[in-house]
């Protein structure tokens, strides 16, 4: 079990009855259209880090990956497990940016996605979490990052991270940029855009 309301996941769990229509509303490929082309296309292990209601586990589950999803809100991730049963995903109760559960696990992954997480973590859980990453990777695997800007939502705990810093946290570790996309705000935010960076391990 992780900390019940760690400072990454602030606001989360006090909306979730509203977010969880307006996640469910957006299907992976609106969401990951831009870089899906950097995606594995043979079934393989993905790991969705920050995974909310499912939506995005559960598409790569009908493709014939095998996905591990991991989150933190209780109330999200029950609603994952209810709506997207019988899909074979497992599903783990775990948090950035240690994941002590995840690598107690010694799973490691081909994909992992952090779809709108990284940027809840300041500078020294990020160095923290990349050395996670890096360990939970397998050799030559993908790591695809989606990195917001704009104002930040009432409650919630977020940093500017560009996709020049992310760079500077991967290449400790061997982790290398393989795209850079930049890509407008959904629901018709024009307050609001994102980075898209896919990474790439040695």
């Amino acid at each position: 079990m992780t900390d019940p309301q760690p400072l990454s996941t602030a606001g989360y769990s006090a909306t979730a009855e509203a977010l969880i229509p307006q996640y469910e509303s957006l299907s992976f490929e609106e969401v990951h259209g831009a870089i899906l082309g950097w995606y594995p296309s043979a079934p393989c292990d993905v790991l969705d880090i920050g995974a909310g209601t499912g939506r995005d586990a559960a598409a790569l589950a009908r493709m014939g990956h095998r996905v591990t999803a991991v989150e933190p809100t209780a109330e999200l991730r029950a609603y994952g497990e209810r709506a997207h049963g019988g899909l074979g995903i497992t599903w783990i109760d775990d948090g950035l940016p240690h994941l002590p559960v995840l690598r107690a696990r010694t799973q490691t992954f081909d994909l992992i996605l952090l779809t709108a997480v990284w940027m809840h973590l300041d500078a020294q859980e990020r160095r923290d979490g990349m050395a996670a990453l890096a360990a939970l990777l397998r050799p030559g695997g993908r790591i695809s990052f989606s990195l917001r800007h704009g104002p930040v939502p009432e409650g919630r705990r977020m940093f500017d991270v560009s996709a020049a810093a992310l760079a500077e946290e991967a290449a400790p570790h061997g982790l290398a940029s393989l795209c850079v996309v930049e890509t407008p705000g959904l629901f018709g935010r024009a307050d609001v855009s994102w980075t898209r960076v896919v990474l790439q391990g040695p």
